[in-house]
């Protein structure tokens, strides 16, 4: 029962981390346009300072959450393995035995 619930609980950590990884590619795209055209209109402000600052926050959060989706995919293929070797281990002889 354990490894039914571990296996429930890690395809819901990477689903979660696939959602944010796509909201995180956003704001890094975001903010890197962001950046672009603040440093053109005006270069060295404050605003593109904190712009770039924003897009290296997001672009950390991206790779972040990439790297422990990656540290999760193992943990399901695993636990479907054992699954599978579960059900491949089941007798194919009936339980009872009438008439022998």
């Amino acid at each position: 029962m354990a490894a039914h619930s571990e296996s429930r609980e890690s395809w819901s950590i990477a689903r979660q981390l696939r959602r944010m990884r796509t909201v995180y590619a956003a704001g890094a795209l975001l903010w890197a346009s962001t950046s672009l055209g603040t440093a053109y209109s005006s270069p060295g402000s404050r605003t593109m300072w904190t712009s770039v600052l924003l897009l290296v926050v997001f672009t950390g959060l991206l790779a972040l959450s990439s790297w422990w989706l990656r540290s999760v995919a193992p943990a399901r293929a695993t636990a479907a393995e054992q699954r599978r070797s579960a059900v491949s281990v089941r007798p194919s002889v009936p339980a009872r035995q009438v008439g022998v």
